[in-house]
This record gives structure tokens, sequence and C-alpha cells, in this order.
């Protein structure tokens, strides 16, 4: 019964998954794809939804600041409904303002390189979101 988190972007997909019990969150590894030619990364998503059994999917909604909806979420919801026709599986939109500003914050301040930051951040932003769910629901 493990959960899934996604960060959504232009090139890249941070995944993150769940432990069997539904308390913590992995960074698993970034997918990349190219939304303007419509690649999204699904056969490797359906992969590791397979490989880690996964039964719900949380993908970042990235709001704006005064919690209107803009170009990137309406890019999130589109990924949520095409993930949910793809693997039929339940997907929830998690308000993700900040995470990703907050997980370059955590790794500047563990001292990582901006490159190596630069391969990391999606899917540190994944763990982020996804564990914001996990600890919503195990309160």
């Amino acid at each position: 019964m493990r959960k899934m988190g996604l960060d959504v972007g232009t090139r890249t997909v941070g995944v993150a998954i769940s432990d069997a019990l539904g308390w913590t969150a992995q960074g698993i590894e970034t997918i990349k794809i190219h939304e303007e030619n419509e690649e999204f990364g699904m056969e490797r998503l359906g992969e590791l939804i397979r490989e880690y059994t996964v039964t719900e999917v949380v993908i970042g909604y990235p709001k704006n600041m005064n919690n209107s909806i803009g170009p990137r979420a309406e890019a999130s919801e589109r990924f949520a409904q095409l993930v949910n026709k793809t693997f039929d599986l339940p997907v929830v939109l998690w308000d993700e303002r900040l995470t990703t500003m907050a997980a370059d914050r955590m790794l500047i301040d563990a001292d990582v390189s901006r490159k190596k930051r630069k391969q990391v951040i999606d899917k540190m932003a994944a763990v982020m979101i996804l564990q914001g769910y996990l600890d919503s629901k195990n309160r």
C-alpha cells in the first residue's frame, strides 16, 4: 500500500515513494520528460508503480501565493488526469508552494554543490510533497 509522490516540471518529474506503512517518503529518481513534445515518462512511471505496488499518487500542485491557479498548476492538473487515466489509480493534488525552494535551502545547508543540487532537487521536492501528504494523514 505504497504512495508515490511526484514533482512535475517541464523537463523532469521527481519521484518519491512511501514506505509500506505510509509513514516516510524516500526519493527514488528523476524522470526526464519533454512537456512541449507531450513526452511525459508514463512508461517509466508505470514500471515504478508496478515495482513498488503503488496504490495512490500524490502530485505537487504549485498554486500561486495568493491561492490562484496559474499555468504550472494547470499543467499539474493535466498530468494528474493523465496518470489517473493511464494507471487507473487515485490521484491527489497536494499544495506544494515553496517545496522546491525549501528543498534547495536544505541542500545548500547540507553543503551540496550547485551541480549536485541540480541533479537531485526535483527528487527532494517530491519527497517533501509526499512527506507533507503522509504527515497530514498520520496525525
